[in-house]
């Protein structure tokens, strides 16, 4: 009887292993990379369907994916900020390249959404979800910060709340700043909030 329960107790923990193997290869989401991580040089299309690179877009001191997308509502409450964000940093060399991966906005959506917001970044379509799968991304908005030598050192959110009256931390500004300063990064993860991104 003794034995009988230890092969079931061990058949049971077969099936787990079996069960948590399967949903791994069904397409779950890959693992974010590692802050410290060197993100590999990628090629997307733009809204306009002009392959564009990762190293032909990057700032010389550094770059910011943000994961973006056209009905979000969340992602739509950060525009403004995107946008002033982009600019200010531009400046100082670093660059923001917006990414959509949600399968149902094509390009002609995302290039009418660009400019009835007035975003003047760049902004790639990620067709079959393949960059947002390779870094893990899951909600939009959702930053990543690269260094200058496309090193991950900021993954996150934008600042701590939907509602501009109600920030109390810019973390992807601190994160920039720090950058810029030569200082190490602080806090180089904070959890990202939005609408899930579209897989399919």
């Amino acid at each position: 009887m003794k034995k009988l329960a230890i092969l079931l107790a061990f058949a049971f923990v077969i099936a787990g292993v079996v069960a948590t193997g399967a949903r791994a290869v069904e397409g779950e989401i890959p693992a974010v990379p590692a802050i410290g991580a060197t993100i590999e040089d990628f090629t997307l299309p733009d809204s306009s369907g002009t392959e564009r690179s990762l190293k032909s877009l990057a700032g010389k001191k550094g770059t910011v994916l943000l994961f973006i997308a056209v009905q979000c509502p969340v992602s739509n409450a950060y525009n403004e900020r995107m946008e002033k964000l982009a600019q200010e940093y531009k400046a100082k060399g670093i660059a923001v390249i917006g990414i959509n991966s949600n399968v149902k906005e094509d390009g002609a959506a995302v290039k009418a959404h660009a400019a009835e917001n007035n975003l003047t970044f760049a902004i790639l379509k990620d067709p079959g979800n393949k960059i947002a799968d390779k870094l893990g991304a899951t909600v939009t908005p959702e930053a990543y910060f690269l260094d200058a030598s496309n090193k991950l050192i900021y993954h996150g959110r934008i600042d701590n709340s939907r509602n501009p009256d109600q920030i109390e931390t810019s973390d992807l500004r601190n994160a920039l700043d720090a950058s810029l300063a030569g200082k190490p990064v602080e806090k180089s993860e904070a959890k990202a909030f939005g609408c899930t991104i579209k897989r399919g």
